[in-house]
């Protein structure tokens, strides 16, 4: 059971992490914060030494949940050729669930931290990194099962479909046209089908 303390650190992140999310670091102001959560600054910081832990806290919970539900819709199929192609029909859908999130939590606070907020930015690294290693160990498992070409070079596939999917969030969200990430995500099945499924 949480403490009172640990509660009050959770609703804060809660309300603020859309906050930091569409708004950015910089542009997030305490008075933001205070307003959107009813609390007074001595109460936010007495919960977070700062505005960047409170920013890194915000930014793990948007990541988690997105993996969460990631790995909650892989969880339809055991196979993993097939847990790859609901890697693509999850993200079919990603364009409404981010909407109300302000973007992709990763794809908005890489941009925003690089140059600004260096420890925030190994977390944004930290957590592509996690991503692609996730995908890489996904077409390992399928080569051991001979599901997936065993010469497959399974890291190099991971980062392409990442890469893939990150640009076409971007201009998914740059163009608000979500034919960029369902055109895409057709492109990525396509290139399983004939590139690495046996």
């Amino acid at each position: 059971m949480l403490t009172k303390a640990e509660q009050t650190a959770e609703y804060i992140v809660q309300i603020v992490a859309p906050i930091f999310n569409k708004n950015g670091y910089t542009a997030t102001s305490l008075s933001d914060i205070t307003k959107a959560t009813g609390l007074s600054k001595g109460a936010i910081y007495g919960n977070f030494k700062n505005k960047e832990e409170l920013a890194i806290a915000a930014f793990k919970m948007n990541e988690g949940n997105i993996i969460c539900r990631i790995t909650d819709h892989q969880s339809l199929s055991k196979s993993p050729i097939k847990k790859l192609f609901l890697i693509t029909d999850f993200y079919r859908n990603y364009y409404n669930y981010t909407q109300e999130l302000g973007g992709c939590p990763v794809l908005n606070m890489g941009i925003d931290a690089k140059y600004q907020i260096p420890s925030l930015f190994r977390h944004v690294k930290s957590a592509i990194a996690k991503i692609q290693t996730n995908v890489a160990k996904l077409i390992d498992a399928g080569k051991e099962c001979k599901e997936i070409k065993e010469e497959t070079d399974s890291m190099l596939y991971a980062k392409r479909l990442h890469s893939m999917i990150t640009g076409a969030i971007f201009m998914t969200h740059t163009m608000e046209d979500n034919s960029y990430l369902l055109e895409t995500m057709d492109q990525i099945d396509t290139m399983i089908h004939k590139n690495i499924k046996l």
